[in-house]
Formats: structure tokens, C-alpha cells, sequence
């Protein structure tokens, strides 16, 4: 309780001394608050940045196996039967090819646009995807089964042939072959979407029937295919049985098929984001450095014109113990003061720049832990050699001193 005492007076002394001299205590802790301001706003900025880029990127390719099967020379592409091998496996949820069309344009009776995207794909895609078409329906596994000429269209398409209209039902000319509307894609507001909207020159898009894409192409072997999986947590064992029958399908030979999953780019960014929001913290926390040098020059000079102070209370039987530690609190509280309004304006600067970037704000408490953690470190390690000299003063000469 004494200790507890001597603390809490020391601490008095520390915060009267700060308050009767403003205008350099602010100039002190200027260095802090800009600093743990810098660490703060950076971190939760570039944080909420990753955050919101990795789960769109997440959401796009979660739960999904990209298989790229450009085949060998006595195999080109996969067949029917490899991909029910395929879809055979346990964890499967689906498999959807893909064949994209050479695209020319698109006619619906005087309406026309010189460039189409044309896709084809199976009904999984849709199963998978839900929610993509917001009038009509999507391709069912009876369209491919089938091979009906039917399309999905995208919004864009739907404007440039169908304006205030409803496409649905009606019939388009695609590449000089007609097809029936029977869905819409609205626009997407997902990462994807938006990169392939920035790179793309088409006038629209529309997604067949595979087997119907198959025809117009005259191609016999599926190169591209995605597979959707059940269990995320068991995706390397479901690469490696997917890996095993294609090494089957090409003759056993490695090198005409890959395997790629998003969750191993996904690792990647993770480790990359991780390493830039660590060297931009590295960079802000100069600032604190700055700052913590000002705190020294601060109770150095504090020292210097307190000195007749010091030799008074060492006179009164003030141990050199106590000395330092008042000297040592008051560099601390100088330094917390300064951690204290360094994090609001950090929080303040990172809620506006967020939104700025129409990006979800989010709380960085290790952030926060960090900043005052940091701008504490500076306290003590700054302030310990103002301390030491203080308390190293003899009582004579102190009390002699102008």
C-alpha cells in the first residue's frame, strides 16, 4: 500500500508539472499522437482493404477447383466419360466446362452489336452459383442433356437488343445461330465482375448450353473445367484424386493438365498482405521514434530547470529511487497523453478514408494495442536516462544551482 501510495503521488506531481507547462507538453507529444495516429489509421486502412479484396476474391473462388486439361499430342482436351470419373468423386459438388465461343455479334430482329462474349456451360454452374439470374431461369440439366439452343443473357445484352423490353422468350441471333432467351444475369457488384467489366470490349455476354458450344466450335475435348467442391477441408486429398485421373486420361503424363485452387492463392495474398501492413506499420512507427527523442530533449530540460527542486526534496530524505521514478512516470504519462489522442485520430482518419473507399470499416483492436503499446515502450525507454540523471544529483550542489 506505501508503494502503491508513492506511485500514485508521483504520478500527481508528474501530471501538475505536465499541465503547468501546455504549450510544450503539447509540442512534446505532438511526435506520438502523429506517430500512433500513422500506425493505427495505416494498419486498419490497409487491413480493412485486404480484408474486403480477399473476400470477394474468396467468395468468388471458394469451394472451387480450376482444371486446365490442354492435353498431349496423342490427347487433346477431356471427354464425356473423364468428366463423369470426375464428378463420380466423393467430394464433388458439381463440374461445370467451360467453352468459351469465338464471339461475332448479335442480331434480334434491326438491333445489333458487333461484339458478344459467348460462353458455354452446364447447369452446375448455375447450381453452385445461386442468385446470378434475375428473370426467367437458368440452364437446367435437361438444356444440356438435350442440347437445346437456349442462352442466359447479361443486363448489357438485354439493354443493347432488348431496351424496355422483356427478353424473355424471344429469340436472338448469336453468331448467326438463333437461341432462345430464357434468363438474365443483373449487373454484379462483386471484385470479379468489376475486373472483367474494366478489361472487357463486348458489347454483352451469353452463356449456352456446353454441348451446344461444343457444336459451334467443332470441338471434341473439354480443355477448361471448375469443380465445386463439398468439403473445403478436404481440398488437397480431392486435388490429388483429380490430379490421379487426369494423369490417367493423358496417357500418364504430367504435363498436360494443371490443377489450380484459389484457397493456395488465397494463402499466398495472405502472406504478402501480412508482410506490406508489417513494413507500413515499420515505416509509421519512425514517427514515434521522433517523438520519443522529443521527450527526452523535454525531461532533460525539465531536469536542468528543476534542479533546485530535485536538491530540495533529496534534502527532506527523497531516496534517488523516488526521483527517478517520478521523473520516469512523467515521461510515461507524457507519452500515454499522446497515445491517447493518437489513437482517436488514427480510429477518426481510418473512418473516413473507409469510407471514402465505400470500403466496411472495421476495428483494429491490435492496432490500437500496438500504438499504446508502442508510445508506452517510449515512454520508458526515453525517459529512463532523463530519470537517472535527475536522481543522480547531489543534494549540495542541486540546491546551490540558479
Amino acid at each position: 500500500m506505501h508503494s502503491f501510495g508513492i506511485i500514485r503521488q508521483s504520478i500527481a506531481l508528474s501530471w501538475q508539472n505536465i499541465k503547468g507547462n501546455k504549450m510544450r507538453t503539447f509540442l512534446t507529444t505532438l511526435g506520438i499522437i502523429i506517430g500512433v495516429a500513422a500506425v493505427i489509421s495505416m494498419i486498419t486502412i490497409v487491413d480493412g482493404v485486404i480484408n474486403y479484396v480477399m473476400g470477394e476474391f474468396s467468395s468468388l473462388g471458394a469451394g472451387t477447383l480450376n482444371v486446365s486439361a490442354y492435353g498431349t499430342p496423342l490427347k487433346h482436351g477431356l471427354t464425356e466419360a473423364d468428366l463423369a470419373q470426375i464428378e463420380a468423386l466423393d467430394n464433388v459438388a458439381g463440374v461445370n466446362p467451360q467453352i468459351s465461343v469465338t464471339a461475332s455479334g448479335a442480331r434480334r430482329g434491326t438491333k445489333m452489336v458487333d461484339s458478344v462474349s459467348i460462353q458455354g456451360i452446364s447447369d452446375d454452374y448455375y447450381v453452385n452459383n445461386t442468385g446470378l439470374v434475375t428473370l426467367g431461369r437458368p440452364l437446367t440439366y435437361a438444356d444440356i442433356a438435350n442440347e437445346s439452343y437456349v442462352c442466359v443473357i447479361n443486363q448489357k445484352l438485354a439493354e443493347n437488343l432488348f431496351a424496355g423490353e422483356n427478353p424473355i422468350g424471344q429469340e436472338v441471333l448469336l453468331g448467326g445461330i438463333s437461341y432462345q432467351v430464357i434468363g438474365m444475369e443483373g449487373e454484379s457488384d462483386d471484385l470479379m465482375a468489376a475486373m472483367s467489366a474494366m478489361g472487357s470490349t463486348s458489347d454483352g455476354s451469353a452463356k449456352i448450353p456446353y454441348t451446344i458450344a461444343k457444336k459451334v466450335t467443332g470441338t471434341d475435348g473439354i480443355t477448361s473445367l471448375e469443380v465445386y467442391i463439398e468439403n473445403t477441408d478436404m481440398t488437397e486429398p480431392l486435388m490429388e484424386e483429380i490430379e490421379g485421373i487426369l494423369y490417367q486420361a493423358f496417357n500418364q503424363r504430367d504435363d498436360g493438365y494443371s490443377v489450380f485452387s484459389m484457397d493456395s492463392l488465397l494463402d499466398t495474398m495472405n502472406s504478402m498482405m501480412d508482410t506490406l501492413t508489417y513494413m507500413l506499420a515499420g515505416i509509421a512507427s519512425i514517427a514515434l521514434l521522433v517523438g520519443g527523442i522529443g521527450i527526452m530533449n523535454m525531461m532533460l530540460v525539465s531536469v536542468t530547470e528543476r534542479t533546485k527542486e530535485i536538491g530540495l526534496r533529496k534534502a527532506m530524505g527523497a531516496t534517488p529511487g523516488r526521483i527517478q521514478l517520478q521523473f520516469l512516470l512523467e515521461s510515461i504519462v507524457l507519452s500515454l497523453l499522446g497515445g491517447f489522442i493518437g489513437v482517436l485520430l488514427g480510429i477518426l482518419i481510418s473512418v473516413i478514408v473507409m469510407a471514402l473507399l465505400d470500403t466496411p470499416f472495421s476495428f483494429s483492436a491490435s492496432a490500437v494495442a500496438l500504438g499504446v503499446g508502442f508510445s508506452t515502450a517510449v515512454g520508458i525507454i526515453f525517459g529512463w536516462a532523463p530519470a537517472k540523471k535527475a536522481s543522480q544529483l547531489s543534494p549540495i550542489d542541486a540546491l546551490r544551482s540558479e
